[in-house]
């Protein structure tokens, strides 16, 4: 991959969509001290950077004649949303294998992408059962595969994002960090290998969810690594496994330079940045934002910074599992077992117990542990950590049983 060929791939893009906004961030730059810009591809045509990779393949291929083939993928997100697209653009017939348990609205949004060009076909529970489909039937009919992340035309497509930042960057602005979201490593490579002979390879700083570090543990390792399980929260960047090519573009950069950041810490941003920006983004577009936020002031305060905010396919029913793990990642919610006396007015005294600014969330009765005992489930929220404290304390003065589950993973998947 050279300048030139992104640069062409970039000119040919242009046909299909305008650059995206390479913005300063008012509320980022004050609250760490930096100038921060965000290159928002939550703002292309499908919300994603996905588009550009399945652009740059088709195009090639469209180029040199496809007449009479069929283009395959196997995505259940912004891959597929972005092929289908593209495909429309060059008509040319496209087959999306999505698992069966693919929310509706991602299926929706992919045919309204793809139109009369795109077929979706619904295969397995799982993605490596659907991609294991999709592998198989692009043997059967002869057709293309256009894969994620893992291919020299997807990451030099991807590589446009950073020739866009360095036309939109004002002319005596040199960037110090650059932050890069990493799932199956197509953006950072294609990213990195535009920019790193400019910047030099210690301005980059990678972010992966902490259930799916595949670069990380690759990096620490010298060789790839496939993570035996991976958390699908951050589902835009749950990949592990890195991509074989995309690791070769980045075996030579420290594990330092990977930040490993708590999916409950992306929630946290995600919140703030609708509510304060009124910016949607989904989980893995709000990592390289969380990875900022984790940052210290003192690698911040007087330097620019770009964040690629890599997507905005938000689903809407997940808001208020992105609230509740905000709440508890900032310390704000909790969850208590209580154990409590079974006689008239134990409930009276336990309430009196807190504070002007705490609030049940939630109250639910368990089962009687004793003949003179209850257990309770109880949630509570307040607008200061510190508050937790102090409940702590009158707990304990008034020698009430309870024992604090919020961060106990088992029982809280059981019963919260």
């Amino acid at each position: 991959m050279t300048h030139k060929d992104v640069e062409a791939a970039l000119e040919a893009m242009r046909g299909l969509f305008p650059a995206t906004p390479l913005q300063f961030s008012e509320h980022l730059s004050a609250r760490h001290g930096a100038n921060v810009y965000l290159k928002r591809e939550d703002l292309t045509p499908v919300r994603s950077y996905k588009i550009r990779g399945a652009f740059n393949f088709l195009r090639k291929i469209v180029a040199d004649g496809a007449e009479g083939k069929t283009f395959v993928c196997a995505s259940a997100g912004n891959h597929a949303q972005g092929f289908a697209f593209v495909c429309r653009h060059f008509g040319v017939p496209g087959i999306v294998f999505m698992p069966v348990t693919t929310p509706q609205q991602k299926i929706d949004k992919t045919r309204i992408f793809g139109g009369e060009f795109i077929t979706i076909r619904l295969f397995g529970d799982i993605f490596d059962q659907c991609y294991t489909a999709a592998r198989e039937h692009v043997e059967a009919i002869g057709g293309y595969m256009v894969p994620p992340f893992d291919h020299d035309d997807i990451i030099e497509g991807q590589a446009t994002v950073a020739a866009e930042i360095a036309e939109q960057l004002p002319e005596d602005v040199t960037p110090d960090l650059v932050i890069v979201p990493v799932g199956g490593g197509g953006l950072s490579a294609g990213v990195t290998g535009y920019l790193a002979d400019r910047l030099g390879r210690d301005a980059f700083l990678f972010c992966e969810p902490a259930g799916a570090p595949s670069l990380r543990k690759s990096l620490e390792a010298g060789e790839i690594v496939t993570l035996p399980k991976v958390d699908n929260f951050v589902d835009g960047a749950a990949v592990a496994r890195i991509g074989d090519l995309n690791f070769a573009a980045l075996k030579d950069f420290s594990p330092k330079q990977v930040m490993i950041v708590p999916e409950n810490a992306i929630c946290v941003t995600m919140t703030d940045m609708l509510n304060v920006e009124g910016v949607v983004l989904e989980p893995a577009g709000a990592l390289s934002l969380a990875a900022l936020d984790l940052l210290p002031r003192e690698r911040l305060e007087g330097r620019t910074v770009v964040a690629v905010v890599s997507g905005g396919n938000f689903d809407f029913e997940r808001l208020p599992d992105v609230k509740e793990r905000a709440m508890r990642y900032a310390g704000l919610k909790k969850y208590f077992i209580l154990r409590l006396p079974q006689r008239p007015g134990a409930l009276r005294d336990f309430l009196n117990l807190l504070g002007p600014d705490d609030d049940i969330a939630r109250f639910e009765y368990l089962k009687k542990s004793a003949r003179n005992f209850g257990s309770i489930l109880i949630g509570i929220e307040t607008n200061r950590r510190e508050n937790f404290a102090e409940l702590a304390s009158r707990f304990e003065t008034a020698g009430l049983g309870y024992e604090d589950i919020t961060e106990n993973e088992i029982l809280a998947n059981l019963i919260i």
